[in-house]
């Protein structure tokens, strides 16, 4: 086992003075809507860009869609501009994520209730799990070794250290299955035509249900495509803890994560990382995942020296840009499908 003290170390600490170089950057929002917004129509605003597509696909011509969160922006320390926050006031009615999700924004989101402003938190729609809930505790002690897998548990990761590093919680990170996604939209489809007058409640309805047809499509094609990858290696390592959802949904198990945390925002320490890198070689986890949202360096760093495996970007908390392969929700999950069992299927 290679010694990752001092290389870790040292990208962690530039890494946190990247961060503070870029924590005060303005940033700007975006618009979801499909075609020119019209002056005639109501207007939702949404907080992330991933929910603004799903809302602008609902919706279609009956309602503006005004996304907040442009591409690629990190939900966990995006900032909104005071014109952002200006348009939002403009609204008839906002969609969130939930959860503490969009942790830069909380603030905006309880004055906008406050204001009287219509607010669905989509996370409320479906059945939400904890932190953990899919993690290295949940894996099968008898494949791998009651003895082995407690040097991994309660003596090194105890429930202090668990929460310290966010672990306990609901987590947020519904989108992450399509089959919640579904329910969720339908949801936001209701709460709309009950709570914004001047739409046409039959023809959101209909566009509504169109919409949550091929997310539940989606999520039997997703299922079809997993099928690929055999029991016993559907085992994940990811940036930070994303896809608890996702595992949930299609059987996986996340082992592990290179931030310990359910956001970006937080640190890791370099003996995590190297008990991670321990986790990694006793798995025989095949990739570690990172987020094209977020810096993929430490992963990198764990990568190179635990040896003899990649590092694979998918799409988690934010869409890609226009002509990538995660430029809307069903193609991110599909193309997040496609890049697992690229990794992991034999």
């Amino acid at each position: 086992m290679k010694k990752l003290a001092h290389p870790i170390v040292a990208i962690m600490v530039g890494l946190m003075l990247v961060a503070a170089s870029c924590g005060s950057s303005e940033t700007t929002s975006s618009n979801g809507a499909a075609g020119q917004a019209d002056a005639d129509r109501p207007t939702v605003a949404v907080t992330t860009n991933i929910l603004g597509d799903v809302v602008a696909n609902l919706v279609g011509d009956e309602m503006n869609v005004l996304t907040i969160m442009p591409v690629g922006a990190d939900p966990h320390d995006f900032q909104a501009s005071a014109q952002q926050v200006a348009s939002l006031g403009e609204a008839d009615a906002l969609v969130a994520n939930g959860g503490d999700f969009e942790e830069g924004l909380l603030d905006v989101i309880k004055s906008s209730e406050g204001d009287g402003m219509a607010v669905f938190e989509a996370l409320n729609a479906v059945q939400a799990i904890d932190f953990g809930e899919k993690g290295h505790d949940d894996h099968d002690d008898e494949e791998h070794g009651d003895e082995e897998h407690d040097d991994h548990g309660d003596e090194e990761h105890g429930d202090e250290d668990h929460d310290e590093h966010g672990h306990d919680g609901v987590d947020p990170h519904f989108f992450t299955d399509p089959a919640r996604m579904a329910v969720a939209a339908d949801a936001i489809a209701d709460f709309l035509v009950a709570n914004v007058e001047g739409v046409d409640a039959t023809a959101l309805t209909e566009n509504a249900a169109a919409y949550v047809a091929e997310l539940e499509a989606l999520d039997a094609e997703v299922e079809q495509t997993l099928a690929a990858i055999d029991s016993e290696v559907r085992v994940l390592v990811t940036n930070h803890e994303v896809f608890g959802y996702f595992a949930d949904r299609y059987d996986f198990e996340v082992v592990g994560t290179v931030i310990p945390a359910g956001s970006t925002a937080d640190g890791t320490s370099a003996q995590a990382l190297t008990e991670l890198a321990e986790v990694i070689e006793h798995e025989g986890v095949g990739a570690v995942f990172a987020d094209t949202s977020s810096s993929d360096e430490l992963a990198e760093t764990l990568a190179a020296e635990v040896g003899d495996i990649g590092v694979v970007e998918l799409f988690s908390e934010s869409l890609g840009e226009d002509g990538s392969d995660g430029s809307t929700y069903i193609a991110m999950v599909r193309t997040n499908a496609e890049r697992i069992v690229g990794a992991l299927a034999p």
